[in-house]
Parts: C-alpha cells; structure tokens; sequence
C-alpha cells in the first residue's frame, strides 16, 4: 500500500472552477497561495494562459502554441493567501463563461540557486516535489541548471520565453528517457534527438544547446516534479482496445491526471475529479488545443480509490499494444500517515 506524508494533498495540488464576470474578481477556495496557476475556459475556444509567481504576475504564457510570454495586463493580476486576482481579460474572466484553474504550491517569487553552470531563481517546494526555475540559456551542450528539489526529478516541462519555440517534455518513466522528448503543444509522437538530454541528480538538471529549453541569450522556465508517493505519480501504461480498458496504479485517488499516447499522434488529454463528479470523468479539456470542454461519448476515465481505470476503445486513450504516459496528482492518498483510507468515488 502506497504512504505518504502529504495527507491532504489539496495543500499543494487544487483544481477551483469558476464563472467569469467580465471585470475583476478574486478567486478564492485554493487553499493556498498558488505559485503556479493554469486557467482554461471551459465554455469557449480561447487558449490556455500559465502564470507563475517567479515570473510575476500578468506574465502569460500559452500551452497550445509556440508563443513567446506575453504581458496579459488584463489576467491575473495578484496572487493571494486562498487563490489568485483577475482582470477583465475574455481569455481568463468572461462574462458568465465557465473557467477552470489548475493550482500548485512551490514556495512564492523564489531565490537565486546557483548549482548549475547557468545560475536559475528557483521556487520549490520539497515536500511535494514541484519547482519552478527561471534561468537564461547559453546554447551550450552540457549546461546545468539547479532546480532545489533537494532530490531527482522525474518529469521537467519547459518553454523559452523569449523567442518563438515549442514546449519541452522531458523526464525519466515510461517512453520518456534519455535522447526522448514529447511536445506538449503538438500531437506529434515520442521524438529522439541526440540534442535533447534529460541527466538529472538531486541538484541540477542538464540541457544540451540544441535543445528547446536551452536557447542562448533567451529567458526560459521550467516546471520541475519529483514524484512523491502518495501525491504524484509520472508512469505509462499499455493500451488494450477494450472499453473495459487498462487499469492503472497510482496509490491514491487522482484529482488531476494528463496522459498522453507516444507511439503515435493523440492529444494530451487533461481529466480531473473537480469538473467530472462522478464516473466516468469524461469532461476534457487538451493541452494543445484552445478548443471549448468536450464531454460525453465514452471518452474517459474512472477515478477509482488507488488509481484510473481507462473506459473508452479510442486509439488516443486505449489503443491494442499503444504506449501511453501520464501524469497524476492526488485527491487523496490510499493510505495516509494518519492511517485514514481512501474511499472510492
């Protein structure tokens, strides 16, 4: 059985939806300052807009395209004690729209780490295992950046901020190793590069110069994850074809999970366990698309106690003999310090 010392995950990891009201609001019920805040409309074909507390706020970048950071004086405007500050931006705030926010716990603006050959700010937060790093590439092979997990990452997504450039992948579980990379604004398959390094420790990670998230001269960020029994899980799974489809271990019940196929083209699928109440959570929004919540069709996930089982034949979900890999975050671990269990839904 799966134990962890995080017993309410939602101090570090909180999904809050919300209507917009077309000025200015406050969103509240976070449960923390949230250092990393990731709003969707749910309602309509607007694109994704990140922002984080090292960057600052009205700092916006988009999940869907190749995008330099933009100033969005009109979105998120202030990061508070239970959530976060919007303007009247359409894209994040519009009138009577459904929105949801994905939110995570580093540890606020950050502070110089100097570990690596790059010198980074970094906001990390060890005990759930989430860091932000800012730093400038230098185009150099073997570069290193601290990340201040005090421990190996599993799972880094990157962006330069300066310059037009995909989305980086990168990480250690499932199709995801060293020389491999996805894109999170594509469909595209698992791509090999002997440009694209993922040789992490427990102080730094490193990038090579042709790599997207190592541009000389351009700022860049990165989202780093360690994972943490009980409260995250980075994995893969085979698909089988079969709506009574794979079942997949995390040791907790999911709140957020994100998958996506590598042996072949498929979006990547975001569920979670706040805007689906109960099974099947098909309510999905895309990493890579701006388009509108889909819904329905047999398309998703059951949100068990322990794990997600895969309820759909759909060559993005379940292909027979598909390679996918997924991130998890947790609800509630399976087993706590507590020794409370978790129930299913």
């Amino acid at each position: 059985m799966a134990y962890t010392t995080i017993d309410k995950p939602s101090d570090y990891f909180n999904t809050v939806l919300y209507t917009g009201n077309g000025g200015t609001q406050s969103i509240t019920g976070v449960g923390f300052q949230p250092d990393w805040v990731w709003i969707k409309s749910r309602t309509e074909g607007y694109g994704h807009s990140l922002f984080d507390a090292v960057r600052g706020v009205t700092k916006a970048i988009a999940s869907e395209g190749t995008g330099a950071e933009y100033t969005f004086s009109t979105g998120l405007t202030a990061f508070g004690s239970d959530g976060f500050t919007l303007g009247s931006g359409t894209v994040v705030n519009n009138n009577s729209q459904n929105h949801a926010s994905w939110n995570w716990k580093a540890n606020g603006a950050g502070s110089a780490n100097t570990d690596g050959s790059i010198s980074s700010t970094v906001s990390a937060n060890t005990t759930s295992g989430f860091s932000i790093v800012s730093y400038t590439g230098n185009g150099t092979n073997n570069a290193t950046v601290g990340h201040g997990l005090g421990v190996t990452p599993t799972l880094l997504i990157g962006k330069c901020l300066g310059t037009t450039a995909n989305w980086q992948v990168v990480g250690n579980f499932g199709s995801l190793t060293e020389g491999k990379y996805l894109i999170l604004n594509e469909t595209s398959a698992i791509g090999t590069s002997s440009n694209v390094s993922f040789d992490a420790s427990a102080t730094t990670v490193k990038f090579q110069g042709g790599q997207g998230i190592n541009i000389s001269g351009q700022p860049h960020i990165a989202y780093c994850f360690a994972e943490k029994k009980g409260f995250s899980k980075f994995g893969s799974y085979t698909g089988n074809g079969n709506a009574d489809g794979t079942f997949v271990y995390t040791g907790f019940k999911p709140a957020f999970v994100i998958h996506k196929r590598t042996d072949a083209t498929s979006n990547w699928t975001m569920h979670d366990s706040t805007r689906s109440l109960i099974n099947t959570a098909d309510e999905r929004l895309y990493s890579n698309l701006s388009n509108a919540e889909d819904s329905g069709g047999d398309y998703g996930d059951d949100i068990l106690s322990n794990g997600f089982k895969i309820r759909t034949t759909s060559s993005s979900w379940n292909a027979s003999g598909g390679t996918y890999i997924y991130m998890a975050f947790a609800e509630a671990p399976l087993v706590g310090t507590n020794n409370v269990p978790c129930t299913a839904r």
